[in-house]
């Protein structure tokens, strides 16, 4: 909604047109902020992998996912102003497009995914680790400690 609503803003005032070219940076773009929430939601499971419960795991995911995120978007903008300077026409549009989608992948990243996993981590049914969840610590490989943390040398030999 963000992009179409920027887009329409920018058809008025720059007479911004969404041709092909436009629809498919879109595309990517999109792609592209959906690839950030997987990097996000995996390093929350790492950290599941490694023993955490969820709501510690979302705090200390967040600053790797965050560090692979703007380097992931910092690549996709370089190479949109890349290709907008120096290409002519309909690969200006998208690259225009896709420029612009990955920034908005930044604000969405920050101000909507990273808000809205912090909320989610407090509801019991992410918390608990229901099975649909994704974050399911027995389908994660997560085994209980023994005794204060530390398993018994033939467990982690079987391992």
């Amino acid at each position: 909604m963000l992009t179409y609503s920027i887009m329409s803003l920018l058809g008025g005032t720059i007479h911004f047109a969404l041709n092909l070219p436009a629809v498919c940076g879109a595309i990517v773009a999109i792609g592209i902020t959906a690839d950030s929430f997987v990097v996000y939601f995996e390093r929350i499971r790492d950290e599941v992998r490694k023993g955490s419960s969820l709501r510690p795991a979302v705090q200390r995911a967040w600053p790797r996912a965050r560090r692979t995120i703007l380097v992931s978007d910092f690549v996709s903008f370089l190479a949109a102003a890349v290709l907008y300077f120096f290409t002519v026409g309909t690969v200006q549009g998208f690259a225009f497009t896709l420029g612009l989608t990955t920034l908005l992948d930044v604000v969405v990243i920050f101000l909507f995914t990273k808000p809205l996993i912090t909320l989610l981590a407090r509801r019991k049914f992410f918390a608990d680790g229901h099975p649909m969840s994704g974050l399911d610590p027995k389908r994660l490989g997560v085994r209980p400690p023994i005794r204060g943390g530390r398993r018994r040398l033939a467990e982690t030999k079987e391992a």
